[in-house]
């Protein structure tokens, strides 16, 4: 084994070299393709292919980085991948020249070229393009991953997104959807008279979140400050400020853990509503889901690793002690005392800690029976109040509070609840969360709407899922 790494990386110094070599030669030649600044893009590749009875026999420029080549004594074929895919194009001795031709069969996969030529169809019915002119614009001097196995190196994709690009078409339409993906949330949400507001990243205390932050040092203000876990706190002074439909789409920073899901840089959006309840929130979360699939998909069903969901129809609504009643059995509207649900759980093996309380194992229910069943896009609402700190209370049954979780695909995709305004219920409630510091909850008394033990699942191409949360009044206190 060592013996055959030993001699690919021989094999790989000696194809470097000989690209170095060609580079020489051209330079020398006066046809440094570093010397080009220019090229007339006219076309891209899927419009050629969308248009072709329009195209055929027109002169087309297309450019990009060619991935295969075939040479084949007076007659060539190569194929040239651009922003929109990739095409094929036809390269004959005859209609280029020997000199133009004796240079491209000099060419090497991973180099940008541009074709000018035209459109037409071979006899295999493939579109595609015959060269008449062939521009070497830029030379690559490194390898791309060989063709057949790709790059297929999770750790290195991430690392070498650039690569990744090149060698997964997939890849580089989940940024460009991504995009769009931002570009129709700001779109929504400016037409339902939503403000855009940016907010300071360096922050004296990182809140918001369960989450420990990269510390720095402001040297002007021989002072300690952090990056934002978080875009809560800074949002909630605008409502208190008066503003009363705000939203922010920012980077925030975690110093935690590192996988594919999880980057310590990533982009949250959080947005903040006065004078509405968290039925209005779900009204408003699901007319956006709905409205941005459409406008980027061009359909409100969507498929994700071979599971179809439905964004078109009402999505589902049912509280959490329905949802557990549903998928476990247990009936938490029957549990009356912490001994009853602490039974309920030793009989369904959902191992609890001292320290949790009737509406925790409540919730410890919901994540073992409850979560993996949420595929088609679902609203569970109505938690108890143990979970939610910062959440007014139901008027009808102040165990539980207006809250909800927005879920897809078993994973939690937005969060949002009534925001609580009454200070004296507030201080209160932060007395009982310093008491359940004390007895050893890591995750008490911190501003996070919710408490779970489980890592973030919904955070997907460095994007994490919409984090809704309404604010029923501008009356907010903090310091109370």
């Amino acid at each position: 084994m060592a013996e055959q790494k030993k001699q690919q990386e021989q094999d790989l110094n000696q194809l470097l070299k000989v690209r170095r070599e060609k580079l020489a030669d051209l330079q020398a030649n006066g046809k440094d393709p570093f010397k080009i600044v220019k090229y007339d893009v006219t076309h891209h590749s899927q419009e050629v292919k969308d248009h072709f009875e329009e195209l055929e026999g027109q002169t087309v420029c297309v450019a990009g980085r060619m991935m295969s080549k075939r040479v084949m004594g007076k007659a060539s074929f190569c194929h040239v991948q651009d922003l929109e895919g990739t095409i094929q194009s036809y390269v004959a001795r005859d209609s280029l020249g020997e000199e133009p031709y004796k240079d491209f069969k000099k060419l090497d996969v991973g180099d940008v070229v541009g074709i000018k030529g035209e459109v037409f169809k071979t006899k295999t019915g493939e579109i595609s393009i015959h060269a008449a002119e062939v521009t070497l614009l830029s030379k690559s001097l490194q390898v791309l991953p060989e063709k057949f196995h790709g790059l297929t190196n999770t750790d290195l994709r991430y690392r070498q997104r650039y690569v990744d690009l090149i060698m997964n078409p997939e890849v580089k339409d989940t940024f460009i959807k991504r995009s769009r993906i931002l570009t129709a949330i700001r779109r929504y949400l400016d037409g339902q008279g939503f403000m855009e507001v940016e907010t300071p990243m360096l922050v004296s205390n990182a809140g918001g979140a369960a989450a420990r932050p990269f510390e720095t040092h402001f040297n002007a203000l021989n002072e300690d400050l952090k990056l934002r876990i978080s875009l809560e706190l800074y949002l909630k002074r605008l409502i208190v400020g008066g503003l009363e439909k705000v939203y922010e789409i920012g980077r925030v920073f975690r110093n935690e853990g590192l996988d594919t899901r999880h980057n310590p840089e990533f982009t949250l959006m959080e947005l903040y509503q006065a004078y509405t309840d968290y039925h209005g929130m779900m009204d408003l979360t699901e007319n956006l889901y709905r409205y941005v699939a459409q406008e980027v998909l061009g359909t409100t069903t969507i498929v994700y690793n071979g599971i179809e969901m439905d964004l078109g129809k009402p999505f589902e609504r049912i509280t959490m002690v329905d949802a557990v009643k549903k998928y476990s059995g247990v009936d938490f509207n029957e549990i009356h005392t912490l001994e009853e649900a602490r039974a309920a759980a030793r009989e369904h093996h959902i191992a609890y800690e001292e320290r949790h309380k009737k509406g925790d194992i409540l919730n410890l229910f919901f994540e073992e029976f409850v979560e993996e069943h949420l595929v088609q896009p679902t609203f569970v609402m109505d938690h108890p109040i143990e979970i939610s700190p910062l959440t007014k209370k139901k008027p009808e049954n102040p165990e539980y509070v207006e809250r909800f979780e927005f879920f897809m695909n078993g994973w939690e995709m937005a969060n949002a609840y009534s925001e609580l305004n009454d200070p004296i219920d507030q201080r209160e409630r932060f007395k009982a969360q310093e008491e359940q510091l004390a007895q050893g909850d890591e995750e008490a008394n911190n501003d996070e709407v919710t408490r779970r033990k489980r890592p973030v699942k919904s955070r997907v191409c460095g994007f994490e899922s919409c984090k809704l949360q309404q604010k029923y009044n501008k009356f907010l206190l903090y310091n109370t």
